[in-house]
């Protein structure tokens, strides 16, 4: 499975904020979509990655305030990304070892969308789930005249 499978599922919808932008005005962005993350962009290109973590710890070092924080202060300026042809199996081994909960899906310089580690979860339980059902399809429908008897030569 591919990267590009869950996209194709979860749809194209894209959550993006300029570096400039009041950290404020990001956080009400997120709160209003129910979202947990948006990519940071600036002239068409991928500069950084804004979700409650960091948002959360831009508060903390102002003391619990926001001010006039912009969301270039509290992003982070090198996120994970990956590709549309990259295995989900990879994708998961890097966002464990980063500790990351989304991740930017690049095409070159052009944004595709961004999976999170639930999205990338809820395919591998969906895959495993749909393989259990086919394993046991296959059991139960087993010709009865087609099993397999021991080969015993004495």
């Amino acid at each position: 499975m591919q990267v590009n499978d869950i996209l194709r599922v979860k749809g194209g919808t894209l959550f993006t904020v300029h570096p400039d932008e009041p950290l404020s005005r990001a956080m009400n962005d997120m709160a209003e979509k129910d979202i947990g993350s948006l990519v940071v962009m600036a002239q068409g290109d991928l500069v950084g990655m804004l979700t409650f973590r960091e948002v959360i710890q831009q508060i903390v070092k102002n003391g619990g305030q926001v001010g006039h924080t912009t969301v270039r202060e509290a992003m982070d300026s090198q996120p994970l990304t990956c590709t549309g042809e990259t295995d989900i199996d990879n994708v998961r081994r890097m966002m464990l070892e980063h500790h990351a909960r989304y991740m930017p899906v690049m095409d070159q310089r052009v944004l595709m969308g961004v999976i999170s580690f639930y999205d990338v979860a809820k395919a591998v339980v969906d895959s495993q789930n749909f393989e259990n059902k086919m394993l046991k399809a296959y059991i139960r429908d087993w010709p009865a005249h087609e099993a397999v008897e021991p080969d015993v030569k004495l």
